[in-house]
């Protein structure tokens, strides 16, 4: 179902309504979670998985308005879910229109962007770590093929 809040066009699901799916054009548009819960699922290894859920205020679909490229996930309405509808061609002169979806909107992105840093972090550290178990037991392999040769001549 679709209406408006103020200028800026809407769309209603139900608890469990696709939104869209994952391959699905994105037919240029993004959306701003206004009301409730959404699930985003994506089909990894044959399997569909959970990766987030999302809330008002979040964006959804934001890749959209920069470009026009197939859904990355599947969106499922959680709950009842009421969206407010983000044109690519109309961004532009509804953040000049509307400093709280510009205000929505870059703070969703910035939470992306640090939570994207925070995983890299991790990845690093994970991958130091392993690098680190790796040397070692490297080094314990040398050390049991050299079977203590080489400790007896000093």
């Amino acid at each position: 179902m679709s209406r408006q809040i103020g200028d800026v066009p809407t769309r209603t699901f139900n608890p469990g309504d696709v939104i869209f799916k994952e391959g699905d054009d994105a037919k240029s548009e993004a959306f701003l979670i206004h009301q409730g819960k959404v699930e985003i699922r994506k089909n990894l290894g044959g399997e569909e998985k959970l990766l987030r859920v999302q809330n008002k205020g979040e964006l959804l679909g934001e890749f959209a308005l920069f470009r026009n490229i197939p859904r990355s996930a599947t969106a499922i309405a959680g709950d009842a879910v009421t969206l407010m509808v983000i044109p690519a061609n109309r961004l532009d002169a509804m953040v000049r229109t509307n400093p709280g979806l510009a205000m929505a909107i870059i703070k969703d992105l910035v939470s992306r962007m640090l939570a994207a840093e925070d995983r890299a972090r991790e990845a690093e550290e994970r991958t130091r770590k392993a690098e680190e178990r790796a040397r070692e037991a490297e080094e314990r392999a040398r050390k049991a093929e050299g079977g203590g040769a080489a400790t007896g001549s000093a």
